[in-house]
């Protein structure tokens, strides 16, 4: 079964054919919202709103550990999240659709590990790699399929929010080589790589990074909102044809 996380602007995945909802309770607190169970073209999908329903839950607020374990526990294969960021990179305007292969952790005082607590023995897990390939090469035959226009590769900073950057913080993280700027992508992709869950990321650019293009003196949030109501109709094209390559992969 396949999972998918929704970010800011897809709170609810309209193209899921809902079959039913369950709360799943875990060893490490309630996740964001009850799982959505259906179908999408025939593939089955389990959805969950990292924010909640409501996009209540600030991105430094958001219980990590409990989303992942509980999709884990339901019993998916494999999760394709989607995350609102900003754009660094000159080619990652506003609308740009990117899937990632690298990520730096600027973030702090999250739960980031399964592994503590006396009874877990100290367990490192290779990270060079923070994407599934497999998982990336399909969400990129997805987006030929539905003649979605995609960027291969970007490295994802990873802010603590629920504030934006500075310019300041936006130009030393031009310099540590990051492309893109968002505060959900940590701990989440290390916490799918723990419990061996393939993970990739679809990034959805919603403005300029602060200090950049029309972003240069102000992040304006209501023409983010413009952007992201029609990229998040691509993202959810992007995802409906992945989702049919599985299919397809499966039939041959």
């Amino acid at each position: 079964m396949h999972a998918i996380i929704g970010g800011s602007g897809l709170a609810k995945l309209a193209d899921l054919k809902l079959e039913r909802r369950e709360v799943v309770r875990t060893p490490f607190g309630d996740p964001s919202c009850a799982l959505s169970f259906g179908t999408i073209d025939g593939v089955d999908v389990v959805f969950l709103a990292r924010h909640g329903y409501g996009h209540t839950i600030a991105p430094h607020q958001i219980n990590y550990r409990a989303n992942l374990w509980a999709l884990h526990h339901v019993g998916a294969t494999e999760v394709m999240a989607v995350a609102t960021v900003g754009g660094i990179r000159e080619d990652c305007g506003p609308g740009t659709l990117v899937v990632p292969d690298q990520i730096v952790d600027y973030t702090h005082g999250r739960k980031s590990t399964f592994f503590e607590g006396p009874d877990n023995p100290v367990t490192h897990v290779d990270f060079t790699q923070p994407y599934a390939e497999p998982i990336r090469e399909r969400l990129l035959r997805g987006a030929a399929a539905a003649g979605e226009a995609v960027l291969a590769g970007a490295c994802y900073g990873c802010t603590q929010g629920p504030r934006l950057e500075t310019a300041a913080e936006i130009r030393r993280m031009e310099r540590d080589g990051c492309d893109l700027v968002g505060m959900t992508g940590m701990p989440e992709a290390v916490l799918a790589r723990e419990l061996s869950l393939p993970y990739a990321v679809l990034a959805v650019v919603a403005n300029h990074a602060a200090g950049l293009g029309d972003s240069r003196q102000a992040i304006s949030i209501e023409a983010m909102g413009a952007v992201m109501e029609a990229a998040m109709l691509r993202a959810r094209r992007v995802l409906a044809a992945s989702l049919r390559d599985t299919q397809s992969a499966a039939a041959r």
